[in-house]
């Protein structure tokens, strides 16, 4: 009978073109998603859906299952079969082009909420930064997926905070909400809710979800999700856990659901759970969520195995399948949706769990380091490798302060440069010091790793350098829309001797990675900051 189903499906799809109309947008109006054409309810009924390898080549660490149409046109069928209506994808490659499948999944009826981050690039919650190169990969994906309408949302981070060790790195994600909403909004872009996927750790669940729900509407998360397996086996509403997270987020104002869910402790999974979380008991509260996942893996969470490119149903899938079809969530409406829903919630207060910081790092503006990097005299030689900047920032930041370029997320203080590169960081401290030093060229040297350069500041860049001041520290107003004027004119230039013919060239366009993280010690922060790290936090499945 399944088999019938998928078949079925399979050839509607093969009928299905452009001229079927595109899927309505998915508006959030208090803690509820609703259909933009007739204001009722949408409940998620997903599937996690990346696989480890498709389309990479030698040197990617990811595969982006949305640039694949041939897998799309393998896979719709058995999605549609399970009656989903939502996928979540981890990773995407913006070299790509991902029409045909998202064409393909709006024509099925199939919604997407992807992931801003992928493995190279993200918010690492050992050393978190909101940085140029994090930004540009932020909007990067908004840039080729805000025409689609059947994107539902987007996240900006997936288990970044996941205990109550590293709450400081959760300012630097709702910074990244904020300024991924402003871009949708500066570039005229529909409306597309940008959220936050979180784990279940019992110390940090609650008030992180009320970090990201708090504050105005301009830098709260648009919905919530929580990636939950306190279901195993047989269990029930009560005995795993369900009422009591429900009701620990029975007062969120925004829309939360389970952004991966499915326990395999117990195998094969029955999925007991679906009924309750469509269930009266859940509903008010949870908008539906994602089982993870389509492609069985090594971690046994699949709903199919997919070998030389052939679908086998697994025990899973049967059982997902029937538990789906036998739901009838109560359907609310946007024309009543309660005023209670959308009302402020308070955000958390500090304490033996939760630590972060309701000062958000400020914009990155790529702009400001340029300028910034082109008023030094003072900087490190092009030629030096990033891996040896640790040692020269353990020096210099043991001399001057490097409060400019550092970033903490428990006490809210960010250096106005904590965004810019590792290079222009570096480069700011080694003036800091040659200054310091009563700029002796012998200050700019550092057996050869600093050299001087003819220092030029752009009339448009003199007031913002002037209000944040020599060391970094101040702020001034309009920065994060701040820009460079194209026009060379108007521009002071300061020269520096060199003892050496060396001493008058370095670029500063060369970017490298994450910039500066928040630490107790400077030496961590610089070590964290600029090394590879082998496991990159807050990525919901396992690269290859």
């Amino acid at each position: 009978m399944l088999l019938k189903r998928i078949t079925a499906l399979s050839l509607a799809s093969l009928f299905v073109g452009k001229a079927a109309a595109e899927l309505p947008t998915i508006d959030v109006v208090g803690n509820k998603f609703y259909y933009s054409t007739n204001g009722s309810q949408f409940y998620i009924k997903g599937v996690a859906y990346q696989a480890d390898s498709a389309n990479t080549t030698s040197g990617e660490s990811f595969n982006d299952p949305l640039a694949d149409a041939d897998s799309c046109a393998r896979d719709i069928p058995y999605l549609q079969a399970l009656d989903t209506n939502v996928i979540r994808v981890y990773a995407l490659n913006t070299s790509l082009d991902h029409t045909s499948c998202m064409e393909a999944l709006d024509a099925a009826g199939i919604y997407v909420i992807a992931d801003l981050a992928e493995p190279s690039l993200s918010i690492n919650r050992d050393s978190p930064s909101w940085t140029v190169d994090l930004y540009n990969r932020y909007v990067d994906v908004v840039d080729l997926f805000h025409n689609y309408t059947n994107v539902l949302g987007f996240f900006a981070g997936n288990e970044v905070t996941n205990n109550a060790s590293n709450t400081d790195a959760s300012p630097f994600v709702k910074a990244a909400i904020r300024d991924v909403k402003k871009y949708i909004s500066d570039k005229g872009y529909r409306s597309i809710p940008v959220g936050y996927s979180s784990n279940d750790d019992e110390h940090t669940r609650v008030p992180m979800a009320d970090y990201f729900a708090c504050g105005d509407e301009d830098v709260k998360a648009d919905f919530y999700g929580i990636n939950m397996y306190e279901w195993c086996g047989s269990s029930s509403f009560t005995a795993s856990g369900y009422a009591d997270r429900t009701k620990e987020f029975s007062n969120l104002s925004i829309p939360a659901f389970f952004s991966e869910y499915g326990c395999n402790e117990v195998q094969p999974r029955k999925f007991e759970e679906v009924s309750a979380l469509y269930g009266s008991n859940m509903t008010s509260v949870w908008s539906g969520g994602i089982v993870y996942m389509y492609f069985e893996e090594t971690n046994k969470y699949g709903l199919v195995s997919v070998v030389n490119d052939k679908v086998s149903t697994l025990a899973d899938y049967s059982y997902y399948s029937s538990e789906i079809h036998n739901i009838s969530p109560s359907s609310a409406s946007i024309n009543t949706a309660s005023t209670s829903s959308t009302s402020s919630l308070a955000c958390p207060a500090t304490g033996s769990y939760w630590k972060a910081a309701t000062a958000l790092p400020p914009t990155p503006n790529d702009s400001l380091c340029s300028c910034m990097s082109s008023s030094l005299n003072c900087v490190v030689s092009s030629d030096v490798d990033s891996d040896d900047y640790e040692t020269l920032f353990d020096y210099v930041c043991g001399i001057v302060s490097c409060d400019g370029i550092t970033a903490n997320g428990t006490s809210g203080e960010y250096g106005a440069y904590s965004f810019c590169s590792p290079e222009e960081q570096l480069s700011f401290v080694l003036n800091l010091y040659y200054e310091a030093q009563g700029s002796s060229s012998s200050a700019c040297d550092f057996s050869g790793s600093a050299s001087l350069q003819s220092a030029t500041t752009k009339s448009s860049c003199s007031s913002v350098l002037s209000a944040i001041g020599s060391e970094g520290t101040g702020s001034a107003s309009g920065i994060s829309s701040f820009t460079v004027s194209s026009s060379g004119s108007g521009s002071s230039t300061s020269s520096a001797s060199s003892a050496s013919s060396s001493g008058n060239s370095t670029s500063s366009t060369k970017k490298s990675g994450a910039a500066v993280g928040s630490s107790a010690s400077l030496s961590h922060i610089f070590m964290s900051a600029f090394v590879t790290i082998a496991a990159t936090a807050g990525l919901g499945f396992v690269f290859a």
